[in-house]
């Protein structure tokens, strides 16, 4: 069984940063790929960022946060992190990492393949 634990949300001004923590648990096999999501109040739940540790594998952001997030992983931790720079208030969200295996990083973010694991969630609020 897979467990993920989001950490460092929470309140900023806009143009601030803040980094997000993803702490797995379990099958290090069952989380080849990992990524971050958000939902906002109203919308649909978005992929921002997906990484995978197949060789080659291309990481995938969302065209929105190209430039300003960076999504990296600490494999000896069994971490992921969202570093989010230059943050504005249209990125103010629940945040949610998600994992599977077998699939592409842009098939997960765009959730065409469905995550096998999540997180409960981590908010993310930026004023303007």
């Amino acid at each position: 069984q897979v467990q993920l634990v989001e950490s460092g949300g929470g309140l900023v001004q806009a143009g601030e940063s803040l980094r997000l923590s993803c702490a797995a648990s379990g099958s290090r096999w069952s989380i080849q790929l990992m990524g971050w999501f958000r939902q906002a109040p109203g919308k649909a739940r978005e992929g921002v960022a997906c990484l995978s540790t197949y060789y080659g594998a291309p990481t995938y952001y969302i065209d929105s946060v190209k430039g300003r997030f960076s999504i990296s992983r600490d494999s000896a931790r069994n971490t992921v992190y969202l570093q989010m720079d230059r943050l504005t208030a249209d990125d103010t969200a629940a945040y949610y990492c998600a994992a599977r295996r077998f699939t592409t990083t842009q098939a997960l973010c765009t959730l065409s393949s469905d995550p096998n694991y999540w997180g409960q969630g981590t908010q993310v609020t930026v004023s303007s």
